[in-house]
């Protein structure tokens, strides 16, 4: 009995030194964000405005605004979203309620995961191949999507298959029970319970698919266009590319140029997940359990 209170008041103490290490660890992760995200502002702010968003590139893209490249990144954006959605969230239905629990379906896990990993140049070469060449897309936006598509459907299969696995057995039990099929159970219980865990993956998607150059610079994008893309079949410009020619390729531009393209790309993300986010939190809090 009067032992109890040292031991209360050591384990308190290994609490607290956890807590400050751990403490300690979320802040040296976000200082470098600060930082970024302060530097971006404060170099780039002068350089936003209506005509920088809405207007092209002129004088040799040192002057101007950046519209083709903001439209051309919704495009890419939004037609990857369109390809790889559906069938990573398929290939997720089918591993986690289909497929069978041997060596060959272990296999295909690890083959998805270890392809998460995969430089994104090596995509690029892949879609070349692929997409322009062989299914003679030519260098386009559906290429070029098509390509952020297949480097980013490992993520959105492994955390659809989580958010799937995380669905309580007995809800698929209690729908099996009423005589419900198992594709049945599938769409009305298992899916909308797993949403937010897919929604997870889709904001990885659209993060990486809006920030990467080296796969659409090889299959889509072109550094410079006169023109709006009018279909899917065309080039379109994509700010991250334009970020890359403006901040490598361009001399004599205003220091606040490439700074404010930088700005608008994390804009874009930043505003791209907090409605993913904020619609996930929703569908989270009509959760049962």
């Amino acid at each position: 009995m009067f032992e109890a209170a040292p031991i209360n008041l050591q384990n308190e103490q290994v609490q607290n030194r956890f807590r400050l290490m751990f403490g300690g660890m979320m802040v040296i992760l976000i200082i470098p964000v600060v930082i970024i995200l302060a530097t971006l502002v404060i170099k780039g702010w002068p350089a936003i405005s209506w005509t920088f968003l809405f207007t092209d590139p002129t004088n040799g893209m040192t002057a101007g605004g950046i519209f083709p490249a903001l439209f051309g990144t919704i495009w890419l954006v939004v037609v990857s979203l369109l390809a790889s959605v559906p069938l990573g969230v398929a290939a997720a239905v089918y591993l986690s309620e289909y497929a069978p629990d041997n060596m060959l379906t272990r296999m295909i896990n690890l083959a998805t995961i270890n392809l998460a990993g995969v430089p994104s140049i090596v995509h690029a070469l892949f879609g070349v191949g692929a997409f322009v060449i062989f299914f003679r897309f030519g260098t386009s936006i559906l290429a070029a999507s098509l390509t952020l598509a297949i480097m980013t459907l490992p993520v959105i299969i492994v955390s659809s298959w989580e958010s799937m696995q995380a669905v309580p057995r007995a809800f698929r039990e209690a729908c099996w029970n009423m005589g419900a099929t198992r594709w049945q159970t599938i769409r009305t219980v298992v899916l909308p319970n797993a949403i937010p865990g897919i929604l997870t993956g889709v904001i990885l998607q659209v993060s990486r698919a809006a920030g990467e150059t080296a796969p659409i610079m090889f299959t889509g994008a072109a550094m410079f266009l006169p023109f709006l893309p009018n279909s899917v079949f065309d080039q379109t410009m994509a700010l991250a590319l334009h970020l890359f020619v403006v901040a490598t390729q361009v001399p004599d531009i205003p220091e606040s140029l490439p700074f404010g393209v930088a700005l608008v790309l994390v804009g874009i993300v930043l505003i791209m997940n907090t409605l993913a986010i904020w619609f996930r939190m929703r569908l989270r809090g009509k959760k049962k359990w």
